[in-house]
């Protein structure tokens, strides 16, 4: 592992692969057979699952949860309380629960408290806004906003507002 920091109170398993140039920071707990890319950042409070996939350059901010079943790729900023899940219906008593895929796509970001629930994708340099509530699939470039999150315009790959569909 060169060039990686692990902050001393982190709890980063030895099955975890972690890239070149990333930070992981306080309190935060990286499981078994997870992977995390180069140059990312892990803010404090984060909890990684096992097998979860985390691409290069990314920002998981503090108190992330990124359960087993969210993929992440490159470029990805998760804010601040995001919250992913995986399962479609969760029942504390059965045993036989499944995970259900979320893929999150290049450049994509997801703002401050808002909430993922399983099974969507989330499309490139798409933007979710603070406190949303994504129960769909959301286009590439798309902005969301909302409980539950609906389309409220496209932005460019920098996040500015467009008039128009950057797709068609």
């Amino acid at each position: 592992m060169n060039n990686i920091f692990i902050h001393e109170t982190a709890n980063v398993s030895e099955m975890a692969l972690i890239g070149e140039n990333t930070k992981i920071w306080i309190n935060s707990q990286i499981r078994e057979k997870s992977s995390i890319g180069d140059n990312c950042i892990i803010s404090k409070d984060t909890y990684i699952d096992t097998q979860v996939s985390i691409g290069n350059n990314c920002k998981i901010q503090n108190s992330v949860s990124v359960y087993q079943g969210v993929t992440i790729e490159d470029d990805v900023f998760v804010g601040p309380n995001a919250c992913f899940t995986n399962d479609k219906v969760p029942r504390a008593f059965d045993p036989e629960w499944k995970i259900t895929p979320t893929l999150i796509k290049k450049g994509a970001s997801i703002g401050a408290n808002a909430t993922v629930i399983c099974g969507i994708t989330i499309g490139e340099y798409a933007m979710v806004a603070a406190g949303s509530v994504v129960t769909k699939d959301v286009a590439p470039y798309s902005l969301v906003m909302g409980n539950p999150a609906k389309h409220y315009s496209f932005v460019d790959k920098m996040g500015n507002k467009l008039e128009g569909n950057p797709n068609e």
